[in-house]
């Protein structure tokens, strides 16, 4: 398959561009820029510094990819930006590379949906299947695990951790970690119960969402300090997804918990 490259786009020779390529009107590639076999750049799309975007992944007009961080102690070091496979970028999105302090990479994993006007800060890392949805903004340094959903116009607090399978509802302020699975929403966001919803349609067995219902009650309702609590279901666990919970409270993180209300 031959790459295609509109003759209006300028796509700097040291660019390097897998089988299928295809790069419409007006876009811009950078010298350090790789895509990976059967990308697509739609229209008017900017793709610079040293970034990597997997195969298949689709960005729509008017993003910029791999554009300097808002960060205003960046002094133009060498840092990257990596995109996985299969991703689809919508209108407007804005990807930055990393900083040195940060790690030097931000990282985007695969089966992503970023819609539009979404943005993805210095230095976060987010995984596999994760949905942003239109006018959020994740802030540096922060973790998405996979499969989170993201609703409009969120903030994302920098530094903060979220948990595989939470959902944060539209128009939410996030400014402290949010547990696996969890349920966030309101204006500051507040951790409202579990995302059950989507554990059903992933298929997780009733026994392990009974699990998980069980440990939320008791980080809520038991004795002692909510750590003290996951520590002692650290102990008793039986079930996956109540120690995936468990070892995400017990790791290291910047931020305090959205603890059960």
């Amino acid at each position: 398959m031959s790459v295609e490259i509109h003759p209006s786009a300028v796509v700097d020779p040291g660019a390097v561009l897998g089988e299928g390529v295809r790069i419409g009107p007006f876009c811009v590639v950078g010298a350090d820029v790789a895509l990976d076999a059967g990308v697509v750049l739609k229209s008017h799309v900017v793709v610079a510094g040293d970034t990597r975007i997997g195969e298949g992944t689709v960005v729509f007009p008017f993003s910029v990819i791999g554009e300097i961080p808002q960060d205003l102690k960046y002094g133009g070091e060498k840092t990257r930006l990596r995109i996985g496979a299969r991703n689809r970028i919508r209108e407007h999105v804005t990807m930055n590379l990393g900083t040195v302090a940060g790690g030097g990479e931000t990282r985007i994993g695969d089966d992503g949906l970023f819609m539009a006007g979404c943005h993805i800060a210095h230095d976060a890392q987010v995984g596999d299947r994760v949905i942003v949805v239109n006018q959020s903004a994740v802030a540096g340094h922060c973790v998405i695990e996979d499969d989170v959903i993201i609703g409009g116009l969120c903030g994302i607090h920098q530094w903060v951790r979220i948990g595989q399978g939470a959902i944060i509802g539209a128009v939410t302020m996030v400014t402290a970690d949010v547990l696996p699975h969890g349920l966030v929403q309101g204006p500051r966001g507040k951790l409202d119960g579990l995302n059950l919803v989507g554990l059903k349609r992933k298929g997780v067995s009733r026994a392990d969402i009974t699990a998980l219902r069980a440990a939320f009650q008791a980080l809520r309702d038991g004795e002692g300090s909510f750590v003290e609590r996951a520590r002692r279901l650290e102990a008793e666990s039986q079930s996956d997804y109540v120690s995936e919970m468990v070892a995400f409270i017990l790791g290291d993180t910047d931020r305090n918990f959205l603890t059960p209300g």
